[in-house]
């Protein structure tokens, strides 16, 4: 099985590398390349960006052996609850994951799990050994390359929902994922004013923690 994961992963790659590379010759036909690429590449996923909070001050207070504890119990925890509502991790880089899922109604179900288990995981702990998440989520067609990454406006504003503004215990979502949202049961949004690049408008989801 591992064997097959890095074949497929590297023929995408391999692929890409030379359609961009024929698309970066003089006069090249960049319109049907890019048609090419979206064929190839093109999946409508709902995507998700999470960000632990107070992290960086943390590890500058409490040091390195700190920071390897938090991202262990991180993924020991959160990443059962991913499983369960059918989510891909994708990658983790420091204290962020990118997590991609078919249904916008099992990203938003899994983002409230994952909050609620880390409010059960912190009961009682003291305040350096919490973990506090911020989460992100878009919706959309995007280029997915493998099992290895994801591209498009709605995985740059995910991005930004979850790693730059959204607070500990915020789920912001953008406004794609709020409309495909719309007739799930007993959903709610906020809009917000921060609207990041990639997205028309951006929302907090309302839920009970």
């Amino acid at each position: 099985m591992p064997y097959t994961f890095q074949i497929e992963t590297s023929a995408s790659q391999d692929r890409l590398e030379k359609l961009i590379s024929e698309r970066l010759k003089p006069g090249a036909d960049k319109e049907l390349i890019d048609s090419r690429i979206w064929d190839l590449f093109g999946e409508t996923w709902a995507v998700m960006f999470t960000d632990l909070a107070g992290f960086s001050r943390n590890v500058e207070k409490f040091g390195i052996i700190h920071f390897l504890q938090t991202i262990y119990e991180s993924q020991r925890v959160l990443v059962p609850v991913i499983d369960r509502y059918d989510g891909i991790l994708l990658k983790m880089e420091g204290d962020s994951m990118l997590v991609i899922f078919r249904s916008v109604a099992k990203a938003i179900e899994c983002s409230v799990e994952m909050q609620r288990t880390l409010k059960n995981y912190n009961a009682g702990k003291d305040e350096e050994e919490q973990i506090l998440l911020c989460v992100g989520l878009g919706y959309g067609r995007m280029l997915r390359i493998g099992d290895q990454d994801v591209f498009g406006p709605q995985v740059n504003a995910a991005g930004k929902l979850g790693e730059d503004t959204a607070k500990a215990h915020e789920i912001l979502v953008t406004g794609a994922v709020a409309d495909a949202a719309h007739k799930l049961p007993g959903i709610k949004f906020e809009k917000i004013d921060k609207v990041p690049p990639g997205a028309e408008s951006a929302l907090n989801l309302i839920y009970t923690l």
